[in-house]
């Protein structure tokens, strides 16, 4: 039997769809993933049993309640692939932010040295080279609040550490093929470690606790100890608001 064309549907157990739009990790793949769940958002409050939806790097899932009477995710199967096509690819940004990472390799960056030294690099050329770049989140995973983020320059690519770390620091900024990545939480992980940022980019108490969502566009900016002392203080007394460090708020665009 052929594979049907894209967009498509996976079953993910019985209250689950994928919906798939390729299978190459790109922009015009991100943008029908992003239209997609703009469309979800505008459609989701007609539609019954919807709990959630969840985009991906060429997918994205959208979870239905359970029901013991009806079958939800069945039912809505057809309408949800008639949306698929017809959703439009959307290019708008999400909201794009300027955040600090410090790149002190005396406790926060203990692989920048070893890959500058695979890239022929300076130390300092990899350091501009992350706060040159713009990065773009295509989707959380892993972990809570844990940004998959495509945008790493091609000077910078390196596979992943042969033998994974047992534990990685929260907060570090790592990177790894061609993403960049921020671990919230301390965990293990097979990720070259760059940096890290006093930020807390997962805050359960809020009502929106992933500071970073599919879409949103990341610019680095370097700060020395002092400062990621000094802003690291602010966030644990509560007293860092999110907006301090936003440049546009595309999604409201």
């Amino acid at each position: 039997m052929p594979t049907p064309p894209y967009p498509r549907l996976r079953p993910l157990g019985d209250c689950a769809w994928i919906v798939e739009f390729g299978a190459a990790i790109d922009e015009p793949t991100r943008e029908r993933v992003m239209g997609f769940a703009d469309a979800l958002a505008h459609a989701h409050a007609a539609w019954p049993g919807i709990v959630e939806w969840v985009p991906a790097y060429t997918s994205v899932t959208v979870h239905f309640r359970t029901d013991n009477e009806r079958d939800l995710a069945g039912d809505s199967a057809a309408a949800l692939l008639a949306l698929a096509r017809g959703a439009q690819p959307l290019a708008r940004p999400g909201r794009r932010w300027r955040l600090p990472v410090c790149f002190d390799d005396a406790g926060f960056a203990p692989d920048l040295q070893a890959l500058a030294q695979a890239r022929a690099l300076a130390p300092q050329q990899v350091v501009e080279a992350m706060t040159s770049a713009a990065f773009r989140v295509y989707m959380l995973g892993f972990q809570p609040g844990f940004p998959y983020m495509g945008g790493l320059p091609a000077a910078l690519e390196m596979p992943r550490r042969a033998t994974p770390r047992t534990a990685v620091p929260e907060r570090s900024v790592a990177v790894a093929g061609r993403m960049c990545a921020v671990y919230p939480w301390r965990s293990p992980g097979g990720w070259h470690l760059l940096g890290r940022t006093p930020l807390r980019l997962f805050d359960a108490t809020r009502d929106d606790p992933a500071w970073l969502q599919a879409g949103d566009e990341v610019r680095w900016f370097a700060v020395d100890r002092q400062r990621f002392d000094e802003l690291e203080r602010r966030a644990d007394a509560g007293d860092l608001a999110r907006d301090e460090f936003l440049l546009a708020d595309g999604a409201a665009a």
